[in-house]
């Protein structure tokens, strides 16, 4: 089913969150993690793999993986 296992630091638990509540979520995570280190973030939002890629995309913390599963999806994000 998985790739191989990303180690966190963190997770955030966003299920049953509809946007933009995954993405603060995640964001106020990130603030208070330090540079390399990996914030997990699973989320049931349908929108939430767009939103993740363009949070990424914005703020420079690197998307290294999006599992998806059956109506949820788990990011791991890189502190830059």
């Amino acid at each position: 089913m998985s790739e191989t296992a990303i180690n966190f630091d963190r997770e955030v638990d966003a299920r049953g969150l509809n946007c933009p509540l995954p993405i603060l979520r995640a964001k106020k995570a990130l603030s208070e993690l330090e540079a390399g280190q990996v914030l997990k973030v699973v989320s049931t939002d349908s929108g939430s793999q767009r939103d993740f890629e363009a949070f990424s995309r914005q703020t420079g913390h690197e998307l290294l993986r999006t599992d998806t599963g059956d109506r949820e999806w788990t990011f791991y994000l890189k502190h830059r």
